[in-house]
């Protein structure tokens, strides 16, 4: 079905990209877990309690379980669903192996939920089956990234960043293996240096390339501004690739200068990345911004503030408690803020594009996107991330309490707006019924 009205909403892209729309359900059913498994992940580290998660320095258990429902199900899940939707639409070219996403999806939710039970028991056997059935799905997804890459074209900026964060992906799955196999066998020297760097390889690698690629794409859309230039997108990659290697290498064998190198070089990349979007943003020309891209500008300060608190653990700070802040701002501030945030405006962006067609006009975002749990959302998980800084500082139990009651708050809120976006659009695709023929009208 031509979607001509939804291609006047894709400013910058080829003519008729909107043709390339998958069905909702498919990248809709990636969206819905992610949204599912970032409220388990809340009520799981609420059911826990203060106690484990400000005395957790690694291993199994229940804030080990709970982080793995965050990254690789909340954010990894986000993010297929969005690559598998956009890439097509970016390119204007068909995505080959739809059908392999239906298969990629159960593999990835089904090994998130066995991971994390595994992690959360523990159950040795469980995290394996779990561990392989992930590693098999990101493998997955990366044969069909590459696999549009090579023949798409035209994604200099993009296809970059997408082609590190892909070898960050293949790096962090073969270290992801490793640490759940030390949990039986204990064959790793040093497993939290070990898990450092898969930190760093997810975070900074996989999750941020991703989020840095897209963003020079989609943030232009969202705000109706001009497209970031290739020349400022390839000066940030080219010290983001080296801050990438130097980081992971760094926390891996213990090199305290290399790691330093990574985090300064990696900060010097983020400004590059800012001024570039800053300039964007003051020549938009939808002035208003919603709640969606406060929650942004929070993500991208807690990305620096994530690059300061590494740089002073990797110049001698004790880990306990800098270790923790940084995992938590490194999560929860800055990629769980960042995703959230994508998903909030692209839940009824998508939806909106869908609604066009039979001589339809699409609908507006706006008005499939309930405002006031998007602001709830925001202003819990903000609360949530100060709080539990706070109570990991300090070793405050109230202050964490208080921080996980604000993060299921919040989860909880983010799943009425997802839940409200497809019923609003259904709500308003319904024919009008007809009213009741008054006396003496021809019926």
């Amino acid at each position: 079905m031509a979607r001509t009205g939804a291609a006047l909403m894709l400013p910058g892209l080829p003519p008729g990209a909107a043709d390339q729309l998958l069905p909702p359900a498919l990248p809709g059913r990636f969206f819905a877990a992610a949204v599912l498994f970032h409220l388990a992940a809340w009520a799981l580290l609420a059911w826990a309690g203060p106690e484990e998660l400000i005395g957790f320095s690694g291993g199994a258990g229940p804030v080990a379980a709970a982080l793995h429902l965050i990254t690789l199900g909340t954010l990894a899940m986000t993010a297929i669903g969005a690559a598998i939707q956009m890439l097509p639409v970016i390119t204007n070219r068909p995505l080959a192996g739809v059908g392999l996403c239906h298969g990629l999806f159960w593999l990835q939710a089904g090994g998130v939920a066995l991971l994390s039970s595994g992690l959360a028991l523990p159950a040795p056997r469980l995290m394996a089956a779990g561990g392989g059935m992930v590693s098999a799905a990101l493998a997955l997804f990366a044969l069909l990234v590459a696999g549009h890459l090579r023949r798409g074209g035209g994604l200099d900026a993009l296809g970059r960043h997408l082609a590190l964060a892909l070898a960050a992906l293949a790096a962090l799955a073969g270290l992801g293996l490793a640490l759940l196999a030390d949990f039986s066998t204990g064959w790793l020297g040093d497993h939290r240096a070990v898990a450092a760097a898969h930190a760093v390889l997810g975070a900074y690698g996989f999750m941020g390339m991703l989020a840095f690629g897209f963003s020079t794409l989609l943030l232009p859309m969202f705000v109706l501004g001009p497209a970031i230039p290739e020349a400022a997108s390839r000066r940030a990659l080219a010290l983001a690739a080296p801050a990438l290697a130097c980081g992971a290498i760094g926390a891996a064998t213990g090199l305290s200068w290399l790691a330093a190198l990574g985090a300064g070089l990696g900060a010097a990349a983020l400004l590059l990345h800012l001024r570039a979007v800053a300039a964007c943003l003051r020549r938009r020309m939808r002035r208003r911004l919603e709640p969606f891209f406060l929650l942004l500008v929070s993500a991208w300060a807690m990305l620096g503030l994530s690059l300061g608190l590494g740089l002073a653990l990797a110049l001698g700070a004790p880990a306990d408690p800098w270790a923790g802040l940084w995992g938590l701002v490194l999560v929860i501030g800055w990629l769980l803020g960042f995703v959230l945030a994508i998903l909030q405006r692209i839940l009824p962006f998508l939806a909106a594009m869908h609604s066009a067609g039979a001589g339809r006009p699409p609908l507006l975002p706006s008005r499939l996107a309930p405002a006031w749990a998007a602001t709830l959302h925001g202003a819990c998980h903000l609360a949530a991330v100060v709080l539990l800084a706070l109570g990991l500082a300090g070793g405050l139990t109230l202050a964490v309490r208080l921080g996980l009651a604000a993060g299921l708050v919040g989860a909880a809120a983010f799943l009425l707006y997802a839940a409200a976006v497809p019923w609003r659009a259904l709500q308003a695709r319904r024919p009008a019924l007809s009213s009741p023929p008054h006396k003496g009208t021809p019926r």
